[in-house]
């Protein structure tokens, strides 16, 4: 399905991914990751709202994005990293409630995700976020 969206809008062909700036690569990962997330909580049953909501908050916020990178930094390739790396050093403000590195490291994933998206590359996103939910 995310294929669908970037073909429809033909995303990743008149810019290439890599000429995105790292917070708008991180702009639409943050989407991608969040509907992943939403999407492995609705595998099971089909939960009241509020409680979805409150198992989402658990996997989507800045320390469980940092500690998702920490699982996969040695499985990237140079280029995902050096993507990354671009997401982690961008000039950000953290809400109150993050931690600067947990934010910084959160702001490297979804900009990773956001340019394996518009890459077209769902295979790749699903193998990084199922560090997530494995363990």
């Amino acid at each position: 399905m995310l294929d669908t969206f970037t073909k429809e809008f033909q995303l990743g062909e008149k810019v290439p991914p890599s000429q995105y700036s790292p917070l708008t690569l991180a702009y639409i990962g943050d989407c991608v990751y969040e509907l992943f997330v939403r999407t492995y909580l609705l595998k099971d049953a089909n939960f009241p709202v509020q409680k979805l909501h409150k198992s989402a908050i658990q996997l989507v916020n800045a320390k469980a994005q940092s500690d998702l990178y920490q699982k996969v930094k040695d499985k990237l390739s140079e280029e995902e990293t050096a993507v990354y790396k671009r997401g982690r050093n961008t000039n950000s403000h953290p809400p109150k409630n993050a931690n600067l590195i947990d934010y910084k490291a959160a702001t490297g994933m979804e900009a990773l995700i956001g340019y394996l998206y518009l890459k077209g590359d769902s295979d790749r996103i699903l193998e990084i976020l199922r560090h997530l939910i494995d363990g």
